[in-house]
């Protein structure tokens, strides 16, 4: 049995879009974790929501830190590489 197409607006009703949201969060963690596991990445996901004061991290501050800073790194190896490119091209 396959699942209908999801028509994206906004829900108008306050009730029915905390409870869309909190459940859309849990899923959207969920194949953050599934990612992880079944292709043994580095993954991270941050949450800011209206209802909590504070965003919702996973899988740890720790592990988000370690990621994100995986990813300047990269960045910064792939800034290097196009100006050393750059300059054998001049």
């Amino acid at each position: 049995m396959t699942r209908k197409k999801v028509k994206l607006q906004y829900v108008s009703n306050d009730s029915a879009r905390k409870a869309s949201f909190k459940e859309r969060k849990k899923g959207l963690m969920k194949k953050a974790s599934e990612l992880t596991t079944l292709y043994g990445i580095d993954a991270c996901a941050i949450v800011y929501s209206p209802y909590d004061s504070q965003p919702e991290i996973w899988p740890s501050l720790a592990r988000v830190q370690r990621v994100l800073s995986l990813g300047r790194e990269s960045n910064r190896q792939r800034e290097m590489q196009n100006q050393k490119k750059g300059k054998k091209m001049e």
